[in-house]
């Protein structure tokens, strides 16, 4: 496959290109980001790279160590679990408040994105799923309208990428989160803040059971 970069926004490419790799796992947690090798594969200097490295830090998903230098981020089991926790208060709370204040036009741009996703699923396109997968869990906690609250989501949102991604892996995983999205966006056209608020918090306990026999504790 083709990873070579051109040279156009090449902060923002080499930035997507690297953190896309963490995602999907081709650069494992634990594991050292060499820069010479990954800037060979990307055909792309040291300097942008490292500036891109450092942003990647700046997310929680890159570790910078003395003496190894940039490292993938290896979360531990209670890590994630503490992190899940949060988000499903987040995110119970702004599916509720969404419910009550969201415009119908909104709401509709949620469904657009749910449908796409859909898309992405039934030609079995893991990375376009779990993007849009994750823009529809941005979108509900930003129709909330809460600057602080979607700050905080978005910050433990994407120290989990890679975590997230894999509670898609097989089949049964996906089918199941697939459904519980479903139910997500039938509450949230309802406009039934008890019941979304409900949803989300068992998909994201379920994001939980999904993941957590593959962690360290």
């Amino acid at each position: 496959m083709e990873v070579r970069i051109e040279r156009q926004s090449l902060h923002d490419a080499i930035l997507n290109r690297l953190r896309d790799m963490i995602i999907e796992g081709h650069l494992p947690p634990g594991s050292r980001l060499n820069e010479g090798q990954i800037g060979a594969q990307l055909g792309v200097s040291r300097t942008p790279l490292r500036e891109a490295i450092k942003f990647l830090a700046s997310e929680g998903l890159v570790e910078l160590v003395p003496t190894r230098g940039a490292v993938v981020k290896k979360f531990g089991a209670k890590e994630v679990l503490d992190m899940i926790e949060v988000l499903r208060m987040l995110e119970q709370h702004a599916g509720a408040r969404a419910c009550e204040i969201a415009s119908d036009e909104a709401i509709a741009e949620i469904r657009a994105l749910h449908d796409e996703m859909l898309a992405c699923y039934r030609r079995q396109d893991r990375l376009a799923y779990y993007k849009l997968n994750q823009a529809i869990h941005t979108g509900i906690v930003a129709l909330a309208d809460n600057g602080s609250l979607s700050e905080v989501h978005a910050r433990l949102q994407t120290r989990l990428k890679r975590i997230r991604f894999v509670g898609h892996e097989g089949p049964e995983k996906w089918a199941n989160a697939v459904a519980e999205h479903e139910e997500m966006i039938a509450a949230l056209e309802a406009r039934d803040a008890d019941r979304l608020a409900a949803i989300l918090g068992k998909h994201l306990t379920q994001a939980w059971e999904r993941v957590k026999d593959g962690l360290d504790a």
